[in-house]
């Protein structure tokens, strides 16, 4: 308020000093005199009309300048709620990797980036045992421990998904086949070392059975999975605890 009444009073001052050179320039030049009533309009006009008006001027141009602030504050915080939303749309809600639909957007978007790359499918083995003897929480707990794991596994930059209750993809960046049979079993071995402990008295092995295959440039990412599910079957068929591709295995030792 303080800054619109100094400038407003400036803008008067203005007003007036130039309506009096005007006056004082013009008046004597028509052979005119400037006598004292006029003297009085010349004062009194310019600040009565100068001074409200630009007074209600600046008023206007700070509540303008205000609102735009406002308004771009609140769009600033609908744009980050937006994204909020959509990250949270996108995200499982137990282990926070990306849910099955975003999974597969995303293994889409990379293979159009990169023809190098493979493709897991995590499956936790006997899974249904543990909800079955210690509860549904408890298993809930087993999982995110299950996940945690094969998060601490893979590589940066990898893309992570639980595509099912107990099932998690992994799509492994322009691994090579040797990067990606290594990473399987770092995976595999990962989940074995934990020590899930649902009762004081009773530790449960957790394992997890790993298909995966090697992201072939003509595959889609349907022919993928059926590949990669093939290998998970597999894998399961002959024992669990295994991660299998299509030129051989990573066994436990």
């Amino acid at each position: 308020m303080n800054r619109i009444f100094l400038k407003s009073t400036a803008v008067a001052f203005s007003s007036l000093l130039a309506s009096l050179v005007l006056a004082l320039t013009l008046v004597p030049a028509f052979g005119g005199a400037v006598d004292g009533n006029a003297w009085l309009m010349l004062t009194i006009c310019p600040l009565a009309i100068a001074w409200p008006a630009s007074a209600f001027m600046f008023w206007q141009s700070e509540k303008l300048r205000a609102a735009h602030r406002d308004l771009a504050r609140t769009h600033a915080e609908l744009a980050a709620a937006h994204r909020r939303l959509e990250e949270k749309a996108s995200r499982d809600t137990m282990t926070g990797m990306l849910n099955r639909e975003t999974f597969f957007a995303a293994l889409d978007r990379s293979r159009r980036k990169t023809d190098r790359g493979a493709l897991l499918i995590i499956d936790a083995d006997h899974f249904k045992k543990i909800n079955d003897s210690f509860g549904h929480l408890t298993g809930d707990t087993a999982l995110l421990e299950i996940a945690a794991a094969i998060t601490r596994a893979v590589r940066a930059g990898d893309v992570l998904g639980r595509i099912g209750g107990e099932e998690f993809g992994a799509f492994l960046v322009a691994a090579s086949d040797q990067e990606a049979v290594h990473v399987a079993e770092r995976v595999r071995r990962e989940v074995e070392l934990i020590r899930f402990q649902p009762s004081a008295d009773r530790i449960v092995p957790l394992t997890v059975s790993i298909g995966g295959t090697i992201c072939a440039c003509e595959a889609n990412v349907s022919e993928l999975m059926r590949i990669a599910d093939k290998r998970l079957y597999e894998a399961k068929s002959r024992g669990r605890n295994l991660a299998i591709f299509d030129q051989g295995i990573s066994a436990a030792a």
